[in-house]
């Protein structure tokens, strides 16, 4: 009877590691960092991330109604209202990239020379080159709203030229390679990007292109069902030293795409 139990035994459903929903930006889940990450967490936690990849508006809006445990998004204005209203906990930073200007090797509106990300883009306004938005509200596509307005220009104003696909990151870069058109990117997802066709990163290094990834468990108080224990246990191992070493060491064609900032 015990030799046929264990021999049952080999068959037997070992048990389900324990589930939570992460809503992350479709810029992240490009990156290819998720792959890495992922694997790890499960071997050290015991928790099966599972993820909703979505814009960071439609992130909130998951960690709002309580459809996720937590998000993982990066436009911080949007985080901090978040939270004030109740939604979420807390905000806690991760990791940070930079935002780049890309478009077409042949560089019409000559954004190359720019020294400023608002003078490159007055540049493409200016030659009215075609320029991809994402039109998604995510947390690029608020990016680029911000970065036309400190540059003096309403997006809504603009003609032709300027193409809303209300898409995702991979998306929108498609959409660009295909009109050899400009887009703003981020860093992790352009390198990542398989098709770049006559696309080239154009512009970058300017301070305002900061991009800064968050994690926001939400509020379990409003949502009873959310699982804040595994939202708990992510975090920590979000901010771990492991998690440094993953996040620090991806790299792509030999460039790094994320820096580890959290703090203790």
């Amino acid at each position: 009877m015990i030799r046929l139990l264990a021999f049952l035994g080999l068959f037997a459903t070992p048990l389900a590691a324990e589930q939570m929903k992460l809503a992350v930006t479709t810029s992240f889940h490009n990156s290819g960092l998720s792959e890495v990450l992922l694997p790890a967490i499960k071997e050290d936690t015991g928790l099966d991330v599972q993820l909703l990849v979505v814009g960071t508006g439609q992130a909130l809006r998951l960690g709002e109604a309580g459809d996720v445990d937590a998000i993982l998004v990066h436009s911080k204005a949007a985080e901090e209202a978040f939270v004030a209203d109740g939604f979420g906990t807390h905000r806690r930073e991760i990791m940070y990239n930079d935002f780049v200007l890309i478009g077409p090797e042949a560089d019409a509106a000559g954004i190359q020379t720019a020294e400023t990300a608002a003078q490159a883009l007055t540049q493409i306004a200016e030659a009215e080159a075609s320029f991809v938005s994402r039109g998604d509200d995510s947390g690029t596509h608020k990016k680029e709203i911000a970065l036309w307005v400190d540059a003096g220009f309403d997006a809504e104003s603009f003609g032709g030229w300027y193409k809303q696909v209300g898409a995702g990151m991979g998306a929108s870069l498609n959409t660009a390679s295909g009109l050899s058109a400009y887009i703003l990117s981020d860093r992790a997802s352009w390198l990542n990007f398989g098709n770049k066709g006559d696309l080239a990163l154009l512009f970058s290094g300017d301070a305002v292109l900061f991009n800064q990834y968050a994690y926001l468990p939400v509020n379990f108080r409003r949502h009873d069902h959310v699982n804040a224990k595994a939202a708990e246990a992510l975090e920590n191992w979000l901010t771990s030293d492991k998690a440094e070493t993953l996040i620090n060491a991806y790299t792509i064609d030999g460039q790094g795409l994320f820096v580890f900032n959290a703090t203790p």
